[in-house]
């Protein structure tokens, strides 16, 4: 049986940087425990359109078809913002995520016990966190039609079209409980019913789909601005939230918030299942390029590197493994070890990328 495949698209800023402490923790599996990756690595984003005046190639986008998941780091920078808009960095990104066809987006807003004080909230609010938020990614008011600018009298209006169809809404809901069901068995779905016809409809379906096949999974419903405020006064009532591509947006960044830094927060976009059984997937950080921070080796690879232990969970059946990755990042944080950015009043051990990298390798050393 050939290995399991992996393109590595480091990208642009700090990108290159946290996935070179990605490939150290992708050796130790093939070296400590038998598990081995083909690996193939290419460009995406402004490094992209330096080398070939596109943020991503018809070649690279064919690899990214053809392996079993794809691990991003960062794509964009300043450098670029005055380029046209379809060549931009960011479109190679959104590229992938169309011709993939990701629908489903992960976001886990998890707060780690050691940096519960970093966060903004009370560490009782957010200590222990363990939530997923499950965001359409491929639809919605970001793809509606009709869109765009246009004068109508004297002024010009600006359109965008909220869209949803039945299926579109039925395969995210039907990822929202199939995770809920790897985990605690609760979903809540968040919308605008109260205004939206979408939110109408999305709510509809939602509801058909947990009672034709996954009524042993427990559903509630919850306005999307309500679920805004009650993330932010007990946000662990919540286990998997599901709901469209804006309100996802916005929810989403609200929760990585919860848990005091970017730097800490992995994500995997998922879609249909291919012909092996594994999902057309694409995992990348949360955090931006920080073009600022480039080269210093002050970046936070954490996040970068619990995109891969979800890697491992949802792409390559690796649950194990992936608590094991997690669990040594875990040991590292409660040994007072810090980037940058998780340098706060607390204090800690300021360590660079590369050191932080090093240590959780030693950890899963510590774990065998």
């Amino acid at each position: 049986m050939s290995n399991p495949s992996l393109l590595i698209l480091p990208g642009d800023g700090i990108g290159p940087e946290v996935m070179t402490e990605v490939r150290k923790i992708i050796d130790w599996y093939g070296a400590k425990r038998g598990l081995t990756f083909d690996v193939t690595e290419d460009l995406v984003g402004g490094c992209a359109y330096d080398a070939h005046g596109t943020p991503l190639t018809d070649e690279t986008m064919e690899k990214a078809q053809s392996v079993d998941a794809v691990l991003l780091g960062a794509v964009g920078g300043p450098k670029y913002d005055n380029l046209d808009f379809s060549v931009k960095p960011e479109r190679g990104l959104l590229r992938l995520r169309k011709e993939m066809d990701l629908y489903a987006n992960l976001r886990p807003a998890q707060c780690f016990d050691a940096l519960a004080d970093f966060s903004s909230l009370k560490a009782d609010v957010v200590g222990g966190l363990d939530i997923m938020i499950i965001r359409e990614l491929t639809s919605g008011v970001y793809f509606g039609e009709p869109r765009g600018i246009h004068k109508e009298g004297n002024e010009r209006v600006g359109v965008n079209t909220q869209r949803y169809t039945e299926s579109e809404i039925a395969r995210v809901a039907r990822s929202a409980f199939e995770l809920a069901r790897r985990r605690n068995n609760k979903v809540c779905s968040m919308e605008k019913a109260n205004v939206m016809e979408s939110g109408v409809l999305w709510r509809q379906v939602v509801s058909e789909v947990h009672a034709a096949e996954y009524s042993d999974v427990e559903l509630s419903h919850m306005y999307a601005d309500a679920g805004a405020m009650q993330l932010t006064r007990w946000p662990k009532q919540f286990d998997v939230i599901v709901t469209d591509n804006l309100f996802g947006d916005l929810l989403s960044d609200l929760a990585a918030m919860l848990t005091g830094s970017l730097g800490m927060l992995p994500s995997a976009s998922l879609g249909a299942p291919m012909a092996n059984g594994r999902p057309k997937a694409l995992y990348e950080p949360v955090h931006g390029s920080a073009p600022d921070i480039a080269g210093q080796g002050k970046a936070n690879p954490i996040a970068c590197i619990l995109s891969f232990a979800m890697a491992l969970r949802y792409s390559f059946d690796q649950g194990d493994e992936a608590t094991r990755l997690e669990k040594a990042v875990e040991a590292v944080l409660a040994d007072g070890l810090r980037t940058a950015d998780l340098m706060g009043p607390e204090g800690g051990s300021p360590v660079s990328t590369a050191q932080m990298g090093d240590a959780i390798v030693k950890a899963l050393d510590a774990s065998l």
